[in-house]
């Protein structure tokens, strides 16, 4: 009896010893089909030009090619969930934002940061308050005295309900007491072009995702949620110049499921790693006035632990923690 208890543990031992060497095996291996990458939001903002960048370049680094899809809906939710949901093989990447430190709060997904495995932060950009040419303010102080005096006629876009450009808005609102009309939309471009249009007051996007427009005379930016002021904007002040003590930011990077193995993280960490590193990529970013930002999975597993204390207090202290 006591030869059989020990056959099978060898029966048991050899089976996962097989099973362990087949995925290392298949690690060492990949990639050997085109790989995918999930953006939650809408193609032209600036979580998609990032990306498509990334895909760019990433191809020099990796013997198959991205793929890059726009999944959007939910400030998010639904692209954040299919990556979640993917099978954790390294074929279904996704483009994490600050989103995944803050959704969860709101109990509208499933999801929390944790189910994540973070690969490279590539990019990070504060938000910024921005209106149509046209619009009566040429300040801050201009647009949020009126603002404060007829609550609830500016209307400010976002790009979706729980977003961080929601979240911007909400707290400038917090810190300064004007009501905002919030209208969410399926990423930054839609709430731009909502702009254009005159069918909203503003935006709380980044910078860079109205810089065409602020260039070809259609947009102003009043101010901008950071620490400094932006080498590409230098003459836009920030709030807190103007007494507001307020920085909201997000930033973009590389994230695949949780259970993704390890061996197929560390071939995504190397090739991200060159890509970032690589002047092709960079230039890219440069012209779009996107922020490079690069971390390695350690650092950005501690920025998106930190963000996601954070967000939880702040959402909190807003009534939109549930």
């Amino acid at each position: 009896m006591k030869s059989k208890k020990v056959i099978t543990r060898l029966l048991t031992a050899m089976c996962a010893s097989t099973l362990l060497l087949g995925v290392s095996v298949r690690a060492a291996e990949y990639p050997t089909k085109p790989i995918e990458v999930i953006v939650p939001f809408a193609a032209g903002g600036g979580t998609d030009l990032v990306t498509r960048a990334f895909a760019d370049t990433a191809k020099k680094y990796l013997p198959k090619s991205i793929g890059v899809v726009n999944k959007t809906g939910g400030g998010g939710a639904v692209g954040f969930s299919e990556i979640v949901m993917a099978r954790p093989d390294g074929y279904k990447l996704g483009t994490g934002t600050v989103e995944i430190a803050m959704l969860p709060h709101m109990g509208l997904v499933q999801f929390s940061a944790d189910d994540f495995a973070p690969i490279a932060r590539l990019n990070a950009e504060p938000s910024a308050i921005s209106v149509n040419v046209s619009a009566p303010w040429n300040t801050y102080e201009e647009f949020i005295t009126y603002a404060k005096a007829n609550p609830g006629k500016v209307r400010i876009g976002n790009s979706g309900t729980g977003a961080i450009w929601h979240l911007a808005a909400e707290a400038l609102s917090e810190k300064t007491g004007a009501k905002f009309n919030n209208i969410p939309y399926d990423g930054a471009n839609p709430a731009v072009t909502a702009l254009l249009g005159n069918h909203i007051e503003a935006v709380t996007v980044s910078p860079a995702e109205v810089v065409s427009h602020v260039t070809a005379g259609k947009i102003k930016i009043l101010a901008v949620m950071a620490d400094q002021r932006l080498a590409a904007f230098d003459k836009v002040p920030t709030l807190k110049e103007k007494g507001v003590d307020l920085s909201i930011q997000t930033w973009r990077g590389i994230v695949v499921p949780k259970k993704t193995p390890q061996d197929v993280q560390d071939v995504l960490r190397a090739a991200a790693k060159k890509t970032a590193e690589d002047p092709a990529f960079k230039e890219q970013l440069a012209k779009m006035n996107l922020t490079y930002a690069y971390l390695d999975a350690p650092a950005f597993k501690a920025a998106i632990d930190k963000d996601n204390v954070f967000f939880k207090t702040l959402m909190t202290k807003l009534g939109l923690s549930k």
